[in-house]
C-alpha cells in the first residue's frame, strides 16, 4: 500500500527542487502539497494494515 505514497512523495521532493532550481514558487508549493498526500497515504495504509492485524490477532486468540 505505500507504494502510491512513496511515488506521490518523491514526485513531490522532485516538484520541490526543481521550483527551487527554477524559482518558481507554485511548483515548490505543488511539490510540498504531493509529499504531503503521499505521507497521508502511507499512514493509512499503515493504519488498514495494523488494523488487519488487530483484526486477525483477535480472532486467533479465540480460537486457542
Amino acid at each position: 500500500m505505500g507504494d502510491k505514497g512513496a511515488m506521490d512523495k518523491m514526485k513531490g521532493k522532485a516538484k520541490q527542487k526543481a521550483g527551487k532550481v527554477m524559482g518558481d514558487e507554485r511548483l515548490k508549493s505543488e511539490g510540498r502539497t504531493d509529499e504531503a498526500k503521499g505521507k497521508a497515504k502511507n499512514a493509512m495504509g499503515n493504519a488498514k494494515e495494523n488494523a488487519q492485524g488487530m483484526k486477525d490477532s483477535l480472532r486467533n486468540k479465540g480460537r486457542s
